[in-house]
């Protein structure tokens, strides 16, 4: 999407917003013959196999949006999904945007309490679920909080099968005017009850035009694998471009090394995506004999920083002479405002706590001063950013949502400073920050360069203030105590490491570690659960 015809497509997505409901009909409309692949079946229409046309998937949108249409859903009414983890989650949002209803997108890992008590928040939705989720998960109380329930899947008391309304006459699509709210998705939820929040197609447009920028050079219709969190805002910036230019989509939903590498292996993707705890599981692949990532020169990693012995392992398993490795620093709220590339030549001895530089014209960030004093590494600010992608408001929450805002900046909840070349650097969550220690996101960056067998260390504060590192070993393999002494001897003095398995550390639809959980089972004498 370069040259004169990239700035028109551009510019009539920034009259009209992104138009989710006739995304892939226009997708269709270009590239026909383009595909997804997934890893997985769907359960709307399991029968389309994993490598389906984009046109296809087009048609499936229209059909289910008819269906949704049929069972009584009405413009600006809101559809919650929370359903079994799969592709059908984003899907049921662009079939929900295309009748002109709200799709309020619930991530498959919150625990039926919160699913219950978000739905509850929303104020009477239909609610889009199947028959596992009802019976293995969510409370009774959530037929009381919806309007109706209808499922995908399975059949459940009380709720209607969206099977039962196959055939029935398709409906025009319905476009609703760009500063409508037409997506809402939930925060990661690392401090709490996750917060939902209120995009419309104007602010989701505001996040793909950087996006869009940066993918620019991408020229070759290589096949793009992603693994990004099927309710998380991002995916659908990421849609609209790859579908829009034609490039063939792998979305992956289960990222196991292993897995992985068998689809890398077999699909060779050009460009892959995924969050940065998925890279780090993904470290190995780099000396699969298969070499899976082999023709992969373009990786992104969304939303948080990235540690430089991920980057740099990553980067040398590709065979092209210049791989690049994007990374996009933002958050649910405000989709991504800076950025930064790698290359062999800088990742290895890349400052990690540097996310990159604002995309000109489109976002600007500052570190606001938490002390009175000059902003330095020594004494970090509030991060604050400027953007039009912010979301419009948190639901049934806007005092909440105004408490983040200054002067039309908005507090992200890290702290960091900027240096003189104008590069964000990003120390900590402000809940986060341990007294006396410095930045614990630094520290864990020296501990993965020392340390080949760490997989994850999580540095919390313990009952008494001092700094527990959490860590876990590949292959559960016990700690080398000498060589972590060694790593540790030139940082700030903590606590004698607590080692856990991976999977046991509590985490977010986007795989981030729940720090603040973590602490509190700390506290409360949890040792592996």
């Amino acid at each position: 999407m370069t040259g004169d015809g990239g700035q028109m497509i551009l510019q009539r997505i920034a009259n009209r917003g992104i138009r989710l409901g006739t995304l892939f009909d226009r997708a269709a409309s270009r590239h026909p013959a383009n595909f997804l692949i997934l890893d997985h079946d769907l359960d709307l229409a399991p029968e389309l196999g994993r490598r389906i046309t984009v046109t296809e998937v087009a048609d499936l949108v229209d059909d289910f949006a008819s269906r949704l249409r049929a069972a009584g859903v009405r413009p600006g009414e809101r559809v919650v999904v929370c359903k079994s983890n799969n592709f059908d989650i984003t899907l049921l949002a662009c079939v929900a945007v295309r009748i002109g209803a709200v799709p309020v997108l619930l991530s498959p890992k919150l625990d039926g309490e919160t699913v219950a008590e978000l739905v509850r928040r929303v104020h009477k939705p239909h609610l889009v679920t199947d028959q596992a989720k009802l019976d293995d998960e969510l409370p009774p109380t959530v037929f009381d909080h919806a309007h109706q329930v209808l499922l995908t899947k399975g059949g459940h008391p009380g709720a209607t099968q969206l099977e039962s309304f196959a055939g029935v006459a398709r409906v025009p699509p319905v476009t609703m005017p760009p500063d409508h709210p037409t997506l809402i998705t939930h925060t990661s939820g690392t401090t709490g009850i996750p917060k939902l929040a209120v995009h419309t197609g104007r602010t989701l447009e505001a996040r793909y035009r950087p996006q869009a920028s940066a993918t620019a050079l991408v020229r070759k219709r290589r096949p793009v694998a992603v693994h990004v969190s099927f309710v998380h805002s991002r995916l659908f910036t990421a849609l609209a471009i790859t579908m829009l230019r034609g490039f063939p989509l792998i979305m992956l939903i289960d990222d196991d090394p292993e897995h992985v590498a068998d689809v890398f292996a077999r699909l060779r993707p050009g460009v892959v995506e995924a969050h940065p705890n998925s890279f780090m599981r993904w470290e190995r692949l780099a000396d699969d004999p298969r070499k899976p990532l082999a023709d992969v020169r373009y990786f992104s990693s969304t939303f948080d920083a990235i540690h430089p012995r991920t980057v740099h392992r990553t980067l040398r398993a590709s065979r092209h002479r210049m791989p690049i490795f994007g990374q996009l620093y933002g958050q649910s709220e405000v989709g991504p405002v800076v950025g930064r590339i790698f290359t062999r030549w800088r990742a290895e001895d890349a400052d990690g706590r540097c996310v990159g530089f604002p995309f000109p014209g489109m976002t600007d960030v500052r570190a606001v001063s938490m002390d009175g004093k000059p902003v330095t590494k020594s004494s970090p600010g509030y991060i604050e950013v400027r953007t039009d992608g912010r979301v419009l408001t948190y639901l049934g929450e806007n005092e909440r949502y105004h408490k983040q805002e200054n002067d039309g900046w908005w507090r992200m909840g890290d702290v960091g400073y900027r240096t003189k070349w104008g590069c964000l650097h990003l120390l900590d969550r402000e809940v986060d920050v341990i007294p006396g220690f410095g930045s614990t996101l630094a520290a864990e960056d020296t501990l993965f360069s020392a340390l080949d067998e760490l997989v994850e260390v999580i540095i919390v504060p313990g009952q008494d203030g001092t700094a527990v590192p959490v860590v876990c070993t590949r292959g559960e393999e016990p700690l080398d105590m000498a060589a972590w002494k060694a790593a540790t001897a030139s940082l700030p003095a903590m606590a004698d490491p607590v080692q856990w398995r991976l999977a046991d550390l509590p985490q977010t639809a986007t795989t981030k570690i729940k720090r603040l959980e973590l602490a509190k089972l700390l506290s409360n004498g949890s040792q592996v659960p």
